[in-house]
């Protein structure tokens, strides 16, 4: 980006517009976005980094991957970024407790709508 928001062509000042939100990205955007997150997935899981937001994960993944995650933000809004990141401890998350309820023989239930949850009433 160039000095007092001049870009020096026009696929910069969109690229801009794109990782601020002013601008939705189109379909070839989109697929450089996901791609850059994988690679930066591939770095975190190759340093065994699940949090790259907080703590011993973040110092790894700035020290480890800080290329890696140049690229993701530089490709992908930076909505984008926060949620692709806070979405990967969450799915982690729901992953490690699948299999401890596995472990412990929970049983599974098929839940699909309201009016199918235990203790409802269909109407």
């Amino acid at each position: 980006m160039g000095l007092f928001g001049l870009f020096a062509s026009q696929d910069e000042k969109r690229k801009e517009e794109v990782r601020t939100g002013a601008r939705a990205p189109d379909r070839t955007e989109r697929k450089q976005c996901w791609d850059a997150r994988d690679n930066f997935y591939k770095c975190l899981d190759k340093h065994n980094v699940i949090d790259s937001l907080n703590g011993d994960g973040k110092k790894i993944a700035e020290k480890e991957c800080a290329q890696e995650n140049k690229a993701f933000e530089g490709n992908c809004a930076s909505a984008w970024v926060t949620y692709f990141k806070r979405y990967r401890v969450a799915d982690y998350q729901k992953k490690k407790t699948l299999e401890r309820l596995e472990k412990e023989n929970a049983n599974k239930m098929a839940i699909e709508g309201p009016g199918d949850m235990p203790g409802s009433k269909r109407t």
